[in-house]
């Protein structure tokens, strides 16, 4: 590197944004993913002991991909190159491959290709690198936000590790927001400072993602004036301007958090697509997890609308698989459709009353003995033990149905599960009718959902 180029390199670094200039040096800097990186696990000690092997990095934008990469150039011995799958072509592979031989053949020394964005490379280009990978000639790093048992050359992830990088927390964006006003590399010579709020705000809306968090720091300090003691001071109004939201109170772990989505699911239930929609903004604008929210609608399709309208679980579990494949801010669509969709839709909570009945008969009867003509009688033997015998086999009867008793003795008289008279379940009931099984009518469980628990809408992220 000549005079001017190393000139040049110095005032590139100087003049990179933000994410970049913070971006960690070492394995010690690195923040979040310990799962991954944290001291002893496995990735931590192949990059300490400079035993890397061919690996993809999986995950959204903003998590560490190409920190992580950037972290195994700066440590290990061997030859780093680095592509971009978005602009590289066959060519660029081929000059780094005939380089990696002659590292190889000539210095017995080794070779890292880095490839960002690595699903954006074809099927040929993929295919062009597999010998290179399998023989030793290059240890591959791919990264990628996409899938990669979707996206990459199988035979290329046979050869592979794959890690999948989550979403950093909340408190992990926060040390990074920290970092950045503090450090000499960051935001120090501009004598900035941040308030509490303003860092809680950034680094929730920032939903793990570092880069957002950091961009928005930077440019709230680039476009602020001083204030009269000479410092940049970065305050909640100034952090809502810069990255155009407003800080929305939701916790997500307290009332708030649980009063929406409650408000949400019963708007569903009531059958009001408006308030339904209303509230889904509110969450989505706060930050809620997308799959969490794509979660609780699967459950309320089944126990609000049921097979009052079956399709309503196929919508919601579409959903939640689009949503998840597509992210936002294009899934806030998805998910809208499908909380539209089962707010419209004809109401019935029979699949869930009658699994609480089903439950409560089951913890208050044990394990009742099955008809044996419902018992098992494909092995050896069975019929000797009167497995099967006497059994009826509803489709060889008119309609496809005969009258036989499948309960156990001791509760054979009792209905568990009723159709009401909305939707597909009126004709549900109209098919029972048909063949002659005219439900009875029960003392069902109390529908006021009184048992329900205080905090429904909860469950393991």
């Amino acid at each position: 590197m000549n005079l001017f180029e190393y000139a040049a390199e110095r005032r590139k670094e100087k003049e990179a944004p933000l994410a970049a200039r913070m971006r960690p040096q070492t394995l010690e800097e690195v923040v979040g993913q310990e799962d991954i990186v944290g001291k002893g696990k496995l990735l931590y000690r192949a990059i300490k002991a400079d035993r890397i092997s061919s690996v993809i990095f999986y995950g959204p934008p903003g998590v560490g991909k190409t920190t992580l990469a950037r972290v195994i150039a700066g440590t290990t011995s061997a030859d780093f190159h680095q592509v971009n799958a978005t602009i590289a072509g066959k060519k660029d592979l081929e000059e780094v491959v005939a380089r990696a031989k002659e590292n190889l053949g000539g210095y017995g020394r080794k070779t890292i290709l880095f490839i960002d964005e690595i699903h954006r490379f074809n099927k040929a280009q993929q295919d062009y690198l597999l010998p290179y990978v399998e023989d030793g000639t290059v240890i591959l790093i791919g990264a990628t936000t996409e899938n990669p048992y979707f996206e990459v050359n199988g035979a290329l992830l046979s050869r592979s590790r794959i890690f999948e990088l989550k979403p950093l927390s909340k408190q992990n964006v926060l040390t990074l927001i920290h970092r950045a006003f503090a450090s000499e590399r960051g935001l120090k010579p501009y004598h900035a400072d941040i308030t509490e709020d303003a860092a809680d705000f950034l680094a929730d809306i920032a939903d793990g993602d570092a880069r957002a968090a950091l961009n928005a720091i930077e440019l709230a300090v680039l476009t602020t004036d001083p204030g009269s003691d000479g410092t940049i001071h970065v305050t909640l109004e100034v952090a809502e301007e810069c990255i155009q939201k407003k800080a929305i109170r939701y916790d997500k772990t307290g009332d708030h958090h649980y009063d929406t989505i409650a408000a949400f699911i019963e708007s569903m239930c009531g059958s009001d697509p408006d308030a339904a929609l209303y509230y889904l903004a509110r969450m989505l604008e706060a930050g809620e997890d997308v799959k969490y929210i794509a979660r609780r609608m699967l459950v309320a399709a089944s126990e609000e609308v049921g097979n009052a309208d079956p399709m309503a679980i196929c919508v919601a579990a579409s959903a939640a698989i689009g949503v998840e494949r597509v992210g936002m801010p294009e899934g806030r669509i998805i998910l809208a459709q499908a909380a539209a969709y089962i707010a419209s839709a004809p109401k019935s909570n029979s699949a869930y009353l009658g699994i609480e009945k089903a439950l409560s008969i089951v913890r208050k009867t044990g394990n009742l003995p099955i008809p044996s003509y419902l018992q098992d009688s494909s092995y050896k033997g069975a019929k000797k033990l009167g497995r099967g015998i006497g059994y009826k086999y509803a489709h060889n009867y008119p309609n496809h149905w005969v009258e036989q008793q499948y309960l156990p003795d001791a509760i054979r008289e009792e209905r568990i599960y009723e159709p009401n008279d909305i939707g597909h379940e009126a004709d549900i009931k109209a098919y029972f009718r048909t063949i002659g099984k005219e439900p009875k009518r029960y003392a069902f469980v109390d529908p006021s959902r009184s048992g329900r628990p205080e905090k429904p809408w909860e469950d393991k992220k």
